[in-house]
Parts: C-alpha cells; sequence; structure tokens
C-alpha cells in the first residue's frame, strides 16, 4: 500500500475543496484550464478539490485571484485554509448540507424534535427550524446515491404540539410516507424506553468512502458543531448503537405514527 493510497481526508479539507470547487465553476474554469494557467498539474486541482491534499496560503491566493474571486469570499476561504485540524470545528446551520451531500450513511437523533431532514414545510415554520434551505438539506434523500439514513424519533417529540393539530397530523402522516422510501428508515423510540442518558442529546453520525473518517454534528440554537476526534466519533456510534436496541422495528414504527396522527385528527 502507498503512502497515498493510505492517505485521508478531514471534513474541514473537503470543506474547503468543495469551496475552491465551486469558486472555479462559478468563474466558468475547467479543471485543467485551471491547471494550465497556474502551471500545476491537473491532478493538483483534482485532490485540492477533493480534500485529498493540502495547498499553501500562495497556491490558494493564486486560484482565487486567478477566479476573480471578492474580498468577502477570499477572506472566508483563506480562514478556511489556515484552519487547524482540532477533532472539531463550529459552522453556521447551513454548513450541513455539504457534508450530508456527501455522505455514505446517516444515522440521526434528536430528542425533542421530528430531525429536520424529515420535517414538513408547516412543521419547520413552527418550530425554531424555519423553511431556510429546507429543501436544499432535504434534497439529500432523493434519488439513486442518496445516503442509506436512519432516523430515530422519540415518541416524546411527537406528542409535543409544534404548530395547530393539522400540523402535527400532516408531520406524522409524512412520517409515514417517508418511511416507504428507499434509503430511508424511520424507527420510534417509545415512552416505554425509559430515560436512558443516551436520549438526553440529540446526534447525527455520517460516514464516507475509504479514506475519509466518520464525522458527528450536533446542533445549538445558532451553530452547528462537527466533530471528528476518533474518540468522540466511537461515543457517538455507541450511543446510536443503543438507540437501534430501543427503538421498534420500521413496521411497528409506521404503525404507531399512523395512530399518533389520528390523535391530532380534528
Amino acid at each position: 500500500m502507498t503512502s497515498e493510497s493510505r492517505r485521508t481526508t478531514t471534513a474541514q479539507s473537503r470543506e474547503l475543496g468543495a469551496e475552491l470547487r465551486a469558486i472555479r465553476v462559478s468563474a466558468g474554469l475547467g479543471a485543467a484550464e485551471m491547471a494550465a494557467e497556474l502551471g500545476w498539474s491537473p491532478g493538483k486541482v483534482s485532490k485540492l478539490e477533493q480534500g485529498w491534499r493540502g495547498a499553501s496560503a500562495w497556491d490558494i491566493g493564486a486560484l482565487l485571484g486567478r477566479c476573480g474571486a471578492d474580498r468577502p469570499t477570499r477572506d472566508r476561504v483563506m480562514v478556511l485554509a489556515g484552519e487547524q485540524h482540532a477533532g472539531w470545528f463550529v459552522r453556521p446551520h447551513s454548513s450541513v448540507v455539504l457534508h450530508e451531500r456527501s455522505a455514505l450513511t446517516i444515522s440521526c437523533y434528536e430528542p425533542m424534535a421530528v430531525p429536520v431532514l424529515l420535517q414538513t414545510e408547516d412543521y419547520a415554520r413552527a418550530s425554531s427550524t424555519g423553511v431556510d434551505r429546507l429543501a436544499e438539506r432535504q434534497a439529500v434523500l432523493h434519488g439513486d446515491r442518496a445516503p442509506d439514513s436512519v432516523f430515530y424519533v422519540r415518541e416524546e417529540a411527537l406528542r409535543r404540539q409544534v404548530g395547530g393539530p393539522s400540523t402535527m397530523r400532516d408531520q406524522l402522516m409524512g412520517l409515514v410516507f417517508l418511511s416507504w422510501w428507499p434509503h430511508v428508515t424511520v424507527r420510534l423510540v417509545p415512552s416505554s424506553a425509559g430515560t436512558p442518558a443516551e436520549l438526553d442529546h440529540g446526534s447525527t453520525v455520517l460516514t464516507y468512502g475509504q479514506g475519509a473518517g466518520p464525522l458527528v454534528h450536533t446542533s445549538t440554537d445558532l451553530v452547528t458543531v462537527f466533530l471528528d476526534d476518533e474518540r468522540v466519533v466511537r461515543a457517538h456510534e455507541a450511543k446510536h448503537a443503543v438507540l437501534a436496541r430501543l427503538a421498534w422495528d420500521e413496521d411497528r414504527s409506521r404503525e404507531a405514527f399512523a395512530r399518533l396522527a389520528d390523535a391530532f385528527d380534528l
């Protein structure tokens, strides 16, 4: 095995690479054209955009200059380029889209709300989520290349009324509908599961292809915290293993969602 094949990416390097690719594409430049103009090999551009290699501030500055990036874009990208890998980083909520879009699997748990990827527009509008970029996030569940996703939904969250009764009824029937989608599994964590510590806080575990380690994210009111420290990831994987043992299977969960929807019928 070569050193190249053992090399791994980080969530931060993939984020930087995605930013650089978007800037290049926005400038109307092909990868080979960009490489030729900067005196780089095509492989250097490809690996940089995929997060497989680092680049000096000089290289990134040259790329941004050739693409005509504006000052706010240059400042944002240079901050990303200079960020150290510490096992965690903080981003605006909108950054979740990038990391979910490239995931192979998603395992998500929210203790007191329907997970954002499963929310109806009315539910999102009535909750703290809001509808900004909701469709963009949920698009990750569409298509043949959608990640295999498991959502653990706590019964207490579904008995807590968000919006009016019709909003809750539609949301619950939405869970029934989504539970039939390819690549999507929705499982209920019943009240009878009790209150083990694993149910206290929400988290999402994302996995990727070869050379890219797992990533965990969890949200506060204002920002999303991403964690890829190996010990932290293992702890969250263990948490989700407990959730898998506590949750009902798909069929039983689907029946429960329909019964709960009936309870909100006017």
